[in-house]
């Protein structure tokens, strides 16, 4: 775990918000959480914002900058944003809870 002590609370920003999608749901079977972070971020960083945010020990980071891709709106083409996923495998025990329960 990282020492609250050491960590910034600007850096708790490197966190964007989770990736809900059919294959991210899937890899929740294997504890592996899927998150929109910031491009300047490295996995360090990535690391000690998770078990700073969710109290959770990671075990691994994997991260990834998805292309651009088009969108277009009747004649008018244009560039969705760039924007980079990191894939964060947690030790055995321990779960983020994503889904509210009301």
């Amino acid at each position: 775990m990282t020492n609250s002590s050491n960590f910034s609370r600007s850096n708790a920003q490197v966190i964007k918000y989770p990736i809900i999608t059919d294959k991210a749901t899937r890899l929740l079977e294997n504890n592996q959480y899927s998150f929109v972070v910031d491009p300047s971020s490295d996995k360090i960083t990535i690391k000690a914002a998770i078990e700073y945010l969710f109290n959770v020990t990671v075990v691994k980071v994997n991260t990834c900058r998805l292309p651009r891709k088009k969108k277009r709106v009747g004649k008018y083409i244009g560039w969705k944003p760039q924007y980079k996923k990191a894939i964060v495998t947690l030790s055995e025990g321990d779960v983020i809870n994503l889904f509210t329960e009301n």
